[in-house]
């Protein structure tokens, strides 16, 4: 393959990087270009299409470019056995550009994913660190987070089992997710022709014949669904007032681990993983991190980690702020399970973007 020299020289200093992670023990994978449409659609909705160049076999169906590399890299990892182990890849993926032109379509990714291990907080450090290291000949501006502070608040709250799986379906989607939480909270009303369909005694009985995907008896089923959230009671004003505030939290870790130790009080669900960061915390100071000084924000991860559902990382060029994360990382516990068929393993990893690097290396 013919490869410019600003290519050529990104390739090869993600080999140089990669070769520290091979000498530290990583397994060298790789993932097919091709991958089936169904597993992504599956995982992240229709809304993937949006992100995603995806093309059509006779013989396997839809397939697309492939978009990362976690979720073939989970899928092989769960189907061989789902042991202990450490990977490293190096390689395309490929984003569809649809706001900004001068994004590319085509990036390079280096990764490191750590599988099993029984510490994992220890993982979760080892692999913020590692990438820490590979990144230290630049200057970088860490960010931290914890969907998991975020999905244990969501399932403590007091509400129906149906409005908590909506938010956390809707995580990291910010807009909708707060549009749920006013209205399951009384913040905003019934829109006018919702409230009115369902207070028809038979709001099927006027409709024209069913055309479209849902038949008759699931849209009785969604308007049932629609009525039992009605006539549930509102989430109270100091549980929205509690997921506001850990939404808002932007310190530095040490000081948003005593904020949340308060917030746990009124809401003791968030408990466990509260200390699940303040582990992670003794961890990273144990792997030489400036812990202190680390950010920390509430609502990190949501816009962009859809997998993630623990500990969220990325690090920064602040000279470049349009241009996107030098390196990003996570927890994706939940992920194992659901491509494992349900059963799953303690699973962190990150990637970086050489060429990104490269390029500030070049203006240091």
């Amino acid at each position: 393959m013919i490869r410019s020299p600003l290519a050529q020289a990104a390739r090869d200093r993600a080999r140089q990087m990669q070769a520290q992670l091979i000498a530290a023990g990583a397994q060298v994978v790789d993932a097919d270009i091709l991958q089936p449409a169904s597993v992504l659609l599956d995982l992240y909705g229709e809304d993937i299409r949006a992100r995603a160049y995806v093309t059509h076999d006779p013989l396997r169906g839809e397939l697309m470019l492939r978009p990362d590399f976690t979720v073939p890299l989970v899928r092989a990892h769960m189907q061989g056995g789902a042991a202990a182990a450490t990977y490293t890849y190096l390689g395309e993926v490929f984003r569809a550009q649809e706001l900004d032109e001068t994004r590319p379509s085509e990036t390079l990714q280096l990764g490191y994913e750590c599988f099993g291990g029984a510490d994992p907080a220890m993982a979760d450090a080892e692999v913020f660190a590692t990438i820490a290291t590979l990144l230290s000949a630049v200057s970088v501006r860490p960010a931290t987070g914890d969907i998991g502070i975020l999905r244990a608040a969501v399932l403590g709250l007091n509400t129906t089992e149906r409005r908590k799986a909506a938010l956390l379906r809707h995580l990291w989607r910010p807009r909708r997710f707060r549009a749920l939480l006013d209205r399951f909270g009384g913040r905003s009303t019934t829109p006018a022709r919702r409230a009115a369909l369902l207070a028809q005694a038979d709001p099927l009985a006027n409709l024209p014949p069913v055309i479209g995907l849902r038949n008759a008896a699931e849209i009785a089923a969604r308007i049932d669904a629609l009525r039992e959230d009605a006539a549930a009671d509102p989430i109270s004003g100091t549980e929205q007032e509690l997921i506001d505030a850990i939404l808002s939290l932007r310190e530095t870790a040490p000081n948003v681990l005593v904020a949340l130790r308060d917030i746990s009080v009124d809401l003791p669900q968030i408990g466990p993983a509260v200390d699940r960061l303040s582990a992670r915390l003794e961890a990273l100071a144990a792997r030489g991190v400036d812990v202190e000084n680390l950010p920390f924000e509430g609502s990190y991860g949501r816009t962009s980690m859809e997998y993630y559902d623990g500990f969220v990382f990325g690090f920064y060029d602040d000279a470049r702020p349009d241009l996107p994360p030098l390196a990003t990382g996570g927890r994706y516990d939940a992920l194992t399970a659901v491509l494992g068929g349900g059963t799953g393993v303690p699973a962190v990893g990150g990637v970086i973007r050489p060429e990104q690097v490269l390029a500030l290396e070049a203006a240091t």
